[in-house]
This record gives C-alpha cells, sequence and structure tokens, in this order.
C-alpha cells in the first residue's frame, strides 16, 4: 500500500506529529511518501521516507503566505505522480479543501485531521478556522480528532459516525536517530526541584500568568526553566522573578531528553488549548504534570493520581498547586509512575 501524508504549513510541532505517523508505517514496511515544503525539518524524518517539496512555505496555513495559486496545482502534479492509496493531511492549511476535491476526484480516500477547533486567543483568524473546520469535515473521508470532546463536537457538525475517530496524542518530540532508543531513554530519571515549561512561549500557552504565579510563589528552593523560542518579552515585560530561567530558542533533542529526565514536574498553565503532546511525553519520562482544565487537556490528566489541575487563567491557583506539588517531593515519582502506567 502506498501512503502519503500531506503537510503544507511548516510549523515545527506539526512536523513532529507528522512524523510519529509518518515514521511508524514506514517501519512497518508501508511505502510513505510525504509531501510538504523545501523548509521541512529532515532529521525528523526516516530516511525510507519519500519527501516531496513542491511548494514553499513560510508561515500559518491561514495567512497572505497561503495565496499562491499556482502552489496548487505543482501539489496537484506531485500527487498524480505519486499516485497514493490512501491520503492523510496531517495539519491545517487553507488549500486543504481543495487538495481533498481534487484527491476525491480521482477516487483517493482522504483521512484529515483536526487540532484545533476553536481558536487560540489571539489568533487573527478565529471565524475563518470554524468556517474551514465545517469544510474539512464535510468533505474529507475521515476526520481524526484526540480528544472525546472534540469527537463529539465533529459529529455535531453533522458527520456520521463512522467517518469520525479519537486515538490520543502519545507521540514524543524526537527526531528520527532516537527511535531505536526509545525503549531506554527514560531508564535514568531524576526529580531535580526543576519545574519545566517546555514548547513555544506564546500567550494562549499561559506563560504571563505562569510568571505570574511563580512571583506569588516567592520559593528560592526550586528553579522554573521556561525551554523554547518566541518572543516572552512582549508576554512578561518585567524583570523575571527568582529562579526562572528562560531558554529562548528551539530545543534539540539532547537538550530535550536532559530537560525532561531531571525535571520533578511540566506545567501547562495553557488558557486556550486543544490538546497537547506533552502530557504524554512527561507520562514517558515518569514526571507527573499540573495542567489547566483547557481543552481536553483534562481528558489526559488523572487528578491527584497523575498530576493536578487548575483553572486557566488564575494564577492565585497555579501558584497554590506548585507549592504543593513542590512540598511532597516524595509522591512525584508515585505520580510519574501513574502517568506512564
Amino acid at each position: 500500500m502506498r501512503l502519503c501524508y500531506i503537510l503544507l504549513s511548516p510549523t515545527f510541532g506539526m512536523h513532529q506529529y507528522t512524523a510519529d505517523l509518518a515514521n511508524r508505517m514506514a517501519r512497518w514496511d508501508y511505502e510513505v511518501h510525504l509531501v510538504t515544503g523545501v523548509r521541512y525539518p529532515a532529521d525528523r524524518y526516516l530516511p525510507n521516507i519519500r519527501v516531496h517539496t513542491p511548494v514553499e512555505t513560510r508561515d500559518t496555513g491561514f495567512s497572505l503566505d497561503a495565496l499562491q495559486p499556482r502552489a496548487l496545482s505543482k501539489i496537484a502534479a506531485t500527487l498524480d505522480d505519486i499516485r497514493p492509496d490512501v491520503v492523510h493531511i496531517t495539519g491545517p492549511h487553507i488549500w486543504n479543501t481543495a487538495v481533498i476535491r481534487q484527491l476525491r476526484r480521482r477516487g483517493v480516500p482522504v483521512i484529515h485531521s483536526l487540532h484545533d477547533l476553536d481558536p487560540h486567543p489571539g489568533s487573527a483568524y478565529g471565524s475563518l478556522l470554524h468556517l474551514w473546520n465545517r469544510a474539512i469535515a464535510r468533505s474529507a473521508d475521515h476526520i481524526l480528532v484526540h480528544a472525546t470532546r472534540y469527537r463529539e463536537r465533529v459529529l455535531g457538525l453533522g458527520v456520521p459516525l463512522e467517518r469520525v475517530s479519537s486515538l490520543p496524542l502519545l507521540h514524543l518530540f524526537l527526531g528520527q536517530r532516537w527511535l531505536e532508543q526509545v525503549p531506554q531513554l527514560a531508564a535514568d530519571v531524576r526529580y531535580e526541584p526543576l519545574v519545566l515549561f517546555f514548547g513555544r512561549l506564546e500567550r494562549y500557552k499561559g506563560v504571563g500568568e505562569l510568571l505570574s504565579a511563580w512571583s506569588l510563589l516567592g520559593t528560592r528552593a526550586a528553579r522554573l526553566v521556561l525551554a523554547g523560542p518566541g518572543e516572552w518579552e512582549q508576554l512578561w515585560p518585567d524583570p523575571l522573578p527568582p529562579g526562572v530561567e528562560v531558554r529562548n530558542r528551539l530545543i534539540d533533542d539532547d537538550e530535550a531528553l536532559d530537560l525532561f529526565r531531571r525535571c520533578a514536574l511540566l506545567v501547562l498553565p495553557y488558557i486556550g488549548a486543544t490538546q497537547s503532546a506533552l502530557i504524554p511525553a512527561a507520562y514517558y519520562f515518569h514526571k507527573p504534570v499540573i495542567a489547566t482544565r483547557s481543552g481536553a487537556l483534562a481528558e489526559y490528566v488523572q487528578e491527584g493520581v497523575s498530576g493536578w489541575l487548575v483553572k486557566p487563567s488564575d494564577p492565585r491557583e497555579l501558584a497554590a498547586c506548585l507549592a504543593d506539588a513542590l512540598a511532597d517531593p516524595e509522591r512525584l515519582p508515585r505520580m510519574g509512575a501513574a502517568g506512564r502506567a
């Protein structure tokens, strides 16, 4: 069977998601193709995946960057050359609806992942996203979401039950060179007094709320590490609270592994999330999580067993939860083990 994954957005996180799917199928000896932009992160994908880069995209799929009429003909020609048996479109882009129509005319079944059924706070394309989601839900042969609540939302759009699947996000944040080592990666973990925020530093991820909570905490015994790229000074123009370290860059695999092995817990203070693969990543390394009741994050956390849940946009509750978690370090390995289980 010839499988083709399509990801037209250059977003690194979407490539990590796509690579997990494509690498699994390539290791199971399927013929796997990827249609994407020239800026794709090649180190995420196994070398036996056949990569096609007919377009160059620099921004998200709902920006002016998407206004390239010639790009669609290049994508169509590439798909005609591949002649896939099944196509999985893994990330959002304004071109996807046209691509689906082309594939349906050729009799090729299309799976489409829907990640965000609601726009993130501050997004410039809120109403467009809702219209686009409805168009995708009507046109794709099968819709894949990553939370039961979003499966219900898609069904509410009139999509038949047999055309919607929900699976949990379970992939790690690593490139393909680590695939053979995955079973051993969590063999040596520690629980240093280090709270980790990992990923892009964006407003909807609650970076400002987390720093406010840390200011209220007033601890000198623990550190908070914010690890990821973003214009964090716009989110927190004041001096950083004591004990905070910002690693404002894309974190490579070795550094990410070191942080997840050493941290006491992972914190996701998101104010407008949908879901996150970082929660199961933390569990993989036997680490509990603090997450907000935002989007479907609560579906991934068993309160008091594998982590804690707090209200979004409430620094005082988050500070109290951080204090509670750090006050009893001996229970962190037990909670992390529960998450891993």
